[in-house]
């Protein structure tokens, strides 16, 4: 209520009581003038009254809400379903016009501003998070795949001629298939293995950029997040190319907003090099349902023309999905949860390391990586080849989510495009192996179930496999073979002959 209400409330209830309710209610609207005035995370965060005080008030700014609204157009904001209006807090109109996923809608200013203070906010967690002179961002309702076509389809009108995209080599469809469906060509560059890590191999980069002609180039697509023992790529040397090629360069930053390392690769590229824009989920950082991304920059016009390139409106639940989890969080909140990150990282470093010295193998050294681990199973592997993709399936049957298990020689085609060792990110890594990450959100009881259940997971595997082993050895020898088998303690169940 306004001020004049308040005061014509008096008439009905004590005026003590009524100064009391209007100061209460006054404590809120600080919190949302703050937030109006500075564009800001929040130091510290919102109760969910005030955040659903100040959705309210932005929805009734929307034309679908207004008292006696009469709306005689194809797109007027109008939902079947009660449940549906109350999931979207009856903000139906979605965010941007036609031409422009950043511009204000005329019919719905609250949308318009919830898009506007969105944005807002997420920028200044970015700098928040290690990458303090980013200029512009946006959120855009795709997730990181559709988010990097958008990037690329943008830099076509400045570079028409260009059809390759440079791509160091990393195991994961959707970052590959954003170049094909942006109608360009990948230039898959190999890693190059230093210990155990996969690393960038700059000089086939440059290499390749010469033998292609730079004009030829729409950008160079690097990464930073990545499953190990693949690292982040070596971005200070790639941006520094980029510079002295005049290419542009796009990064792939999709979990690494919660890194301080790979948000620190970013800051350094573009200090010393050239990086154009760089793309992150909003799931995997923020926590929040899937369907959403931040593209971000350090030229302000490129990012506008990313936002110009989206066709036609958008839907708002991802930026609706990210300003109550800042609001929520506040600047405060997420930082502590990226600190707990990081310490749950070299706890389960820790542990997932005695594990592997349990069972004879060892924790990969791959420092550079500062969210992903990885184990390696190169016993499991010699005993049976079946053995390590039977262990992954094994940990999924035990509600163990997340962890990836890759066996060698896999391959797999993606478009027409046939990548061996699939999933390992170069074409002969030395052993199988397993994954773990340590996201953001992750708990100490997450690690200690995980470690306790592949313990199970790796004992049980290796009994199989030697069981198995033994009736193959059996089966080859010249003679006896029926009567030695009949004589083991391994002709029942899937061992059995027939």
């Amino acid at each position: 209520m306004n001020a004049e209400n308040f005061s014509a409330s008096e008439r009905l209830v004590t005026a003590a009581y009524v100064r009391q309710g209007a100061q209460g209610r006054r404590a809120h609207e600080l919190r949302l003038r703050a937030l109006l005035e500075q564009g800001k995370c929040p130091e510290d965060g919102w109760d969910e009254s005030t955040i659903e005080l100040f959705l309210h008030e932005l929805a009734i700014m929307d034309s679908n809400n207004f008292l006696g609204n009469c709306g005689v157009g194809e797109r007027e904001g109008r939902v079947s379903s009660e449940l549906v209006a109350r999931r979207h807090y009856r903000l139906i109109h979605g965010i941007g016009r036609s031409g422009d996923i950043s511009a204000v809608q005329p019919k719905a200013a609250g949308s318009s501003l919830l898009n506007k203070l969105t944005n807002s906010l997420v920028l200044d967690i970015i700098k928040l998070a290690g990458v303090r002179t980013v200029t512009n961002c946006f959120v855009v309702p795709m997730a990181t795949g559709m988010s990097l076509t958008l990037c690329f389809l943008t830099l076509r009108h400045k570079r028409p001629k260009a059809k390759y995209i440079i791509w160091p080599r990393i195991d994961q469809k959707s970052c590959f298939k954003s170049m094909i469906t942006a109608g360009f060509e990948p230039v898959v560059i190999e890693n190059v293995l230093e210990g155990d890590e996969l690393r960038t191999d700059i000089e086939a980069v440059e290499a390749k950029i010469k033998a292609l002609g730079a004009e030829n180039i729409l950008c160079v697509h690097s990464t930073t997040s990545c499953f190990a023992p693949r690292v982040p790529d070596r971005l200070e040397e790639l941006a520094v190319i980029c510079a002295n090629y005049d290419i542009p360069h796009i990064v792939n930053n999709a979990y690494g907003v919660q890194s301080s390392k790979c948000m620190h690769l970013i800051q350094q590229g573009a200090r010393i090099g050239r990086i154009d824009a760089f793309v992150q989920s909003l799931d995997k950082n923020f926590m929040v349902p899937v369907g959403g991304a931040i593209i971000a920059g350090f030229n302000e016009s490129f990012i506008q023309e990313i936002s110009k390139m989206y066709p036609g409106r958008a839907s708002a639940s991802p930026s609706l999905d990210v300003l109550i989890t800042l609001l929520s969080l506040g600047a405060s909140g997420y930082k502590q949860l990226l600190k707990e990150r990081k310490e749950m990282f070299f706890y389960l470093s820790s542990e997932l390391k005695k594990l592997a010295d349990n069972h004879n193998e060892r924790l990969l050294d791959t420092p550079h990586n500062p969210i992903s681990l990885a184990m390696s199973l190169k016993n499991l592997d010699e005993n049976n080849d079946a053995a390590v993709t039977q262990l992954g399936s094994m940990l999924f049957t035990r509600q163990v989510s997340g962890a990836r298990v890759v066996p060698c020689g896999s391959v797999q085609t993606v478009n027409n495009y046939t990548f061996k060792g699939f999933m390992s990110h170069a074409n002969d890594y030395p052993c199988a192996y397993l994954n773990a990450a340590s996201a953001i959100g992750i708990k100490k009881q997450d690690v200690d179930v995980f470690l306790k259940r592949l313990d199970k997971c790796l004992k049980t595997s290796r009994k199989e496999a030697k069981k198995q082993k033994t009736v193959n050895e059996i089966s080859n020898s010249d003679t006896g073979t029926e009567e030695r088998l009949e004589d083991t303690h391994f002709n029942t169940g899937k061992y059995a002959l027939v």
